[in-house]
């Protein structure tokens, strides 16, 4: 590969990493030509951009970013492939879900998802935890709704125990 061709793939990587708030680092190494085949699908499916990268040059490009990746760029050693969402928990959930098939693979490394850096594949029940903004967005409108919910359901029922009262009394009469 030539300088002039590093250069535009840096560029390339530092334009998609300015357009994302999720990217997960891991290792598919050691997968065969069917299984791997399986996983970008599965990445299809999901909405998840699957590449795999070369360490040095996605290294660059993190450090040209305007993103802050902390310590993420020292887990870029040996085979990685990067995985983009818009979904925070996606690829996460892929992981998990796909090493019910394979055992121990992928691995995750690293990830940056939500302005947060997460090293190392412990992080993984983390990650899947995250909710995603629409998940939030319906959480808070639930939230807002459930007061006046409970204002109008107590004015009905106010309502009607008090039209119980004044229709006895004036059966009594």
């Amino acid at each position: 590969m030539t300088r002039e061709e590093k250069s535009q793939v840096i560029q390339d990587l530092t334009a998609v990493l300015a357009n994302t708030n999720t990217v997960y680092l891991a290792d598919i190494s050691g997968l065969d030509a069917q299984t791997t085949s399986n996983l970008r699908r599965a990445c299809f499916k999901a909405g998840i951009q699957l590449s795999v990268v070369k360490n040095t040059l996605l290294a660059k490009a993190m450090e040209a970013s305007d993103k802050e990746f902390e310590d993420l760029p020292s887990v870029l050693k040996g085979n990685t492939s990067m995985m983009i969402s818009e979904a925070a928990n996606a690829p996460a959930k892929l992981i998990k879900e796909f090493r019910k098939k394979v055992k121990d693979r992928p691995i995750l490394k690293g990830a940056f998802a939500e302005e947060s850096v997460y090293i190392g594949d412990d992080q993984l029940d983390s990650l899947v935890d995250i909710k995603s903004r629409e998940e939030l967005i319906g959480e808070i409108v639930g939230l807002l709704q459930s007061p006046a919910k409970n204002v109008i359901s107590a004015l009905q029922s106010g309502g009607q125990t008090l039209s119980g009262i004044i229709k006895t009394l004036s059966e009594k009469e």
